[in-house]
């Protein structure tokens, strides 16, 4: 009796050893958090009358300051990524991708396309290419890419590529949630479609994440009254409606 009492007192101590050895990554986290924000917006009578969406598409992440999370917030790059073009539309308009990913850009339309990126993200230019075709992009770079078709100018999307996992897209609501973060020192950043950038950057700031529930307040922003405008890849205006070329 002696020697198996000794023997489970043995076991537990090895066990209870082996859980504080563990990598802080690998344990069950009692602190992690679970982080909100809410975004306010305005509506004018203009985005009221043309039913516009009771919120823009937007994106908030949190970047971790510490070395030590940063080490443990690494993702890995992914190829699994795609942005459909049918019915002269991008699907899905919005996407959220680790950097370093490759997405691939199918063209399902009996017609051409040629999808270009010309600003702060991934630029590129995938030239024409035909029904039932397929090319892909590599995002390298951390960043926001405003994507379009050289043909047909109402096609848009957003391709933010992030070095974090710690990220939400908001819902219908305006709402962002971020479950599992860990306790820590990070920095805000918040992406709104139709922002200007002096706006984006005054949402950037540090925060402090505990572990619990934690609101990290209210981004002010708008909708805007029309549609934006955008110039094809050679910086000029499109055709005029009623001359498409394909």
């Amino acid at each position: 009796m002696q020697r198996q009492a000794l023997t489970r007192m043995l076991t537990v101590s090895l066990f209870i050893s082996a859980v504080l050895v563990l990598p802080a990554q690998n344990r069950p986290s009692s602190q992690a958090a679970k982080v909100t924000a809410h975004m306010e917006v305005s509506r004018s009578a203009a985005s009221a009358a043309r039913h516009m969406p009771m919120a823009p598409p937007a994106v908030l992440w949190l970047k971790p300051l510490s070395p030590a999370l940063a080490s443990q917030s690494v993702i890995a790059s992914k190829t699994g990524y795609t942005l459909l073009q049918k019915n002269k539309m991008f699907t899905p308009h919005l996407l959220v991708v680790p950097t370093g990913s490759v997405v691939q850009f199918p063209n399902a339309d009996p017609f051409f396309h040629n999808v270009f990126s010309l600003f702060n993200g991934q630029r590129f230019d995938l030239g024409l290419y035909e029904a039932g075709k397929t090319k892909a992009v590599a995002f390298s770079r951390e960043g926001v890419s405003y994507i379009f078709c050289n043909i047909h100018p109402d096609m848009s999307a957003v391709v933010v590529s992030l070095s974090t996992p710690f990220y939400s897209i908001a819902d219908a609501n305006g709402s962002f949630h971020i479950d599992g973060m860990p306790a820590g020192e990070y920095e805000m950043h918040v992406w709104v479609e139709g922002e200007q950038q002096s706006s984006l950057d005054k949402w950037t700031r540090r925060v402090s994440v505990h572990s619990g529930e934690q609101d990290l307040g209210m981004i002010a922003t708008h909708l805007p009254s029309a549609p934006l405008q955008h110039a094809n890849k050679f910086g000029q205006p499109y055709e005029p409606a009623g001359k498409p070329i394909y």
